[in-house]
């Protein structure tokens, strides 16, 4: 099947949401939506989930699934307001439970906060499969960014998150708590292995030197000749050297403290305190 996709780019954090449409039904799904959230006054705003709303509401769309490909870094998901407003189940990798364990450590959670992904509607495994109306997405595990990523391949369409930019941007960073440069090699591989002509679509898109446009759909064809990180034939051996050297150039993502703390509830605000207000922790030297 050729799902029909709608793309909305969130220019404020480059981040990619995509509603899925069966191609001949009104069944979807939404992967990777965005909570707006300006760090400076602590506000939260609704406006990129909304536009992802109406549109389902406007073209009449049942939604089925609000997908998480992993726990993003650098912004925070809409998935429990998505939730309330049209129903759905909301999904990520069974591995979150490895994810919350090391951030529940590193934000000193307490007992009080769940780690074994219970926040979330269903938690994916590799070979998994689940369907959109009459259309069936399939599950590959696709690790080394973070240690819960996936790939869902939804017909002739493979949503592959932070694993793989467009080929000119190359590949994702490994240096988060879990990841691994290694693993992350492998993880590509399996993308790869799909038909040239599946389409991939990129969790975000940082519009590379030379690029005037934002864009975030290519191949699999396209990767396995262009990537400039892993592509033409390139050794894990010289991946592994230039990736692990590019991270440890990086600053961390500017919404990282936020946005673990979030995404890792399934996009649901921390407790509130006795004066009734959630509270975010910046944990000093801890990252």
């Amino acid at each position: 099947m050729k799902p029909q996709i709608h793309a909305f780019f969130d220019e404020a954090t480059n981040t990619l949401t995509y509603v899925v449409q069966e191609p001949n039904g009104s069944a979807c799904a939404i992967i990777d939506s965005v909570l707006d959230f300006d760090y400076a006054s602590g506000h939260t705003d609704t406006r990129s989930a909304v536009a992802v709303i109406d549109f389902v509401r406007s073209h009449d769309l049942d939604l089925q699934w609000v997908l998480e490909t992993h726990v993003h870094a650098d912004h925070l998901s809409a998935a429990p307001y998505i939730q309330e407003r049209l129903g759905s189940k909301i999904g990520i990798g069974q591995r979150i439970t490895v994810v919350q364990d090391t951030f529940g450590k590193v934000f000193n959670e307490g007992t009080n906060f769940q780690r074994d992904g219970s926040q979330f509607d269903q938690l994916f495994e590799e070979g998994d499969s689940f369907m959109i109306g009459q259309m069936r997405g399939d599950v590959l595990h696709t690790p080394g960014h973070t240690p819960a990523c996936l790939t869902y391949v939804i017909g002739d369409a493979a949503f592959v998150g932070d694993t793989l930019f467009m080929p000119d941007f190359g590949t994702a960073r490994c240096d988060f708590p879990g990841g691994s440069s290694a693993t992350l090699f492998d993880s590509v591989q399996k993308i790869l292995a799909l038909p040239d002509e599946t389409r991939i679509f990129v969790g975000h898109d940082y519009k590379a030197p030379g690029r005037d446009e934002f864009a975030w759909e290519t191949t699999v064809g396209a990767q396995k000749a262009l990537n400039v990180h892993i592509g033409a034939g390139k050794s894990k051996e010289d991946f592994m050297t230039m990736r692990d050297a590019r991270d440890a150039t990086l600053a961390m993502p500017r919404l990282i403290i936020p946005s673990l703390q979030i995404n890792m509830r399934a996009g649901q605000m921390p407790e509130p305190e006795d004066n009734g207000v959630s509270y975010l922790k910046v944990p000093l030297n801890g990252l």
